[in-house]
């Protein structure tokens, strides 16, 4: 993904908030505040006929950097584009990409009812670690989030051990 690839992929990312489970997010942010919140090596987006079809992108858990190799997850694929196995193909990229350069965790926040999502994450080797209750609210109303966990079995991994 680069700068000039941002009014398709907001578009996109529109189409994600207008869902009601895809973020807590309810404005578009401006491409200079999304760009300081995610990794920049870690961006990229999925072109069909010349057309953005999805997006992922990282962006980091933390800045303490016992974290620095932890990355929380960002999907989003265009509503005429979703089940053509375009998220699959991102999210196979982002891992592959995150542990070429040293991520060892990825993470996932989701809406319960966003079955696309967790289909997605369960699909691609992700773990549902856990479940927050009422974590935030969305348009004045409590929303859950299920937690998923990757954890690479390439980078990160005590060797010595076989951890």
């Amino acid at each position: 993904m680069i700068a000039s690839d941002w009014p398709a992929v907001s578009e996109v990312y529109a189409e994600g908030l207008a869902t009601g489970f895809a973020t807590f997010e309810t404005e578009l942010p401006s491409y200079e505040t999304w760009n300081q919140d995610h990794l920049a090596d870690c961006r990229f987006v999925a072109e069909k006929e010349g057309r953005v079809a999805g997006w992922a992108a990282l962006s980091p858990v933390s800045d303490r950097c016992v974290y620095g190799g932890v990355g929380e997850v960002s999907v989003y694929i265009g509503a005429e584009y979703r089940g053509l196995g375009i998220g699959k193909l991102l999210m196979r990229h982002l891992i592959a990409e995150s542990e070429r350069l040293g991520l060892w965790t990825l993470q996932s926040g989701i809406f319960p009812e966003n079955l696309g999502s967790i289909r997605l994450h369960e699909n691609t080797g992700f773990r549902k670690i856990g479940y927050r209750e009422k974590i935030g609210k969305l348009h004045g109303e409590w929303k859950d989030n299920v937690i998923f966990e990757r954890r690479s079995k390439k980078v990160g991994r005590d060797q010595d051990n076989n951890d």
